[in-house]
């Protein structure tokens, strides 16, 4: 079962375990620079609306109704980051684990191959929850990512587009795989006599003529994508769930729902004089490679720059000097100074 809760998906598994259910967000972040340089993580800025399609036959483009799934509005060259957020489970001291599949107008996010209903080990083609506390793009390098950005399908802009040379699907695929019960239980045995706390951090501190939405490549930025440190057997492969994630520009957005959409995402400039932090998270633990289909996407400027086009406004590039460490990349018992 998927639900759509507080613009949040959850995806429930019961029938593995009574604790392994995942909720997945779309959080607003700013677009960062693509001048050539590795980014740390900007900002949550608040999830973005979520709303069934089913709500909306009569308004949302036909086929649609087909995939089923959730839309949300995202404005011409804005960013997203996706946060995963698994139950937290006291006594065994650990977030239930999840494979979880994402990919872009059916491209695989992970490895840039296209889509398939089903988990691939070499080369990997999902993230694992909780390793992986979130996603911003496509993976093209060890330890960087390409932003993800929304463009108008049909454009020549997004990945899709790109690497089969369609328009077809846009949007966002989400498939989730549970552990099976038994790995679970095996790899992460009770742990008695002790008092657990979740330590996770929540970190939130132009439309386009065209009403579908694709993902395009954006800036670099600094992000591992943990390889898989469990078994692959250890993966329920007969129980998954999967949701198509429909996106809409913000205008379209309003003449389907009948509600405003949210405000102008900020620039890099607005964001860097407000005083909003960036992060750095990083862990000791193997990565994967970064995929050579993805390597070889063009980002949205370079593609603006080959039609002569301004579609990415505001590129200009910043000096960040408030990027904060997150506590994965500290050692052993060590605490975060911060800033006085």
């Amino acid at each position: 079962m998927i639900e759509l809760q507080n613009d949040s998906l959850t995806f429930w598994f019961p029938e593995v375990h009574p604790d392994a259910w995942l909720e997945i967000e779309f959080q607003r972040t700013l677009r960062i620079p693509d001048d050539g340089t590795d980014y740390p993580l900007p900002a949550g800025l608040g999830p973005f609306p979520l709303q069934h399609v089913d709500d909306h036959v009569r308004t949302v483009p036909g086929h649609w109704l087909e995939h089923g799934g959730v839309m949300l509005p995202m404005y011409q060259a804005e960013a997203m980051w996706i946060d995963f957020a698994s139950h937290y489970i006291d006594d065994r001291e650990t977030s239930y684990p999840f494979a979880v599949k994402i990919a872009a107008g059916k491209i695989d996010a992970v490895s840039g191959n296209g889509w398939m209903d089903r988990l691939h080990q070499s080369p990997q083609n999902y993230v694992v929850i909780p390793e992986q506390p979130w996603l911003d793009g496509f993976c093209v390098e060890q330890g960087v990512i390409r932003q993800f950005v929304a463009m108008p399908l049909g454009e020549g802009y997004t990945a899709e587009e790109q690497i089969t040379g369609r328009a077809e699907f846009g949007g966002l695929q989400i498939m989730a795989y549970p552990m099976k019960r038994e790995a679970f239980e095996r790899n992460h045995p009770v742990v008695d006599g002790r008092v657990c706390y979740d330590m996770s951090m929540d970190v939130t501190c132009l439309d386009s003529p065209s009403a579908e939405m694709g993902l395009g490549a954006g800036g670099r930025m600094r992000q591992q994508i943990y390889d898989d440190p469990y078994d692959f057997q250890d993966w329920d492969l007969e129980s998954h769930r999967r949701c198509f994630v429909h996106l809409t520009n913000s205008h379209r957005w309003q003449q389907i729902t009948g509600q405003q959409p949210p405000s102008q995402p900020p620039t890099a400039q607005t964001y860097q004089q407000a005083g909003v932090p960036w992060f750095d998270h990083y862990r000791e633990q193997p990565v994967v490679a970064g995929s050579p289909v993805l390597r070889g996407l063009k980002s949205v400027v370079a593609l603006d720059k080959e039609k002569n086009e301004q579609t990415a406004i505001k590129n200009d590039p910043i000096v960040i000097d408030n990027a904060v460490q997150l506590r994965a990349a500290l050692a052993p018992g060590q605490v975060r100074e911060g800033t006085f």
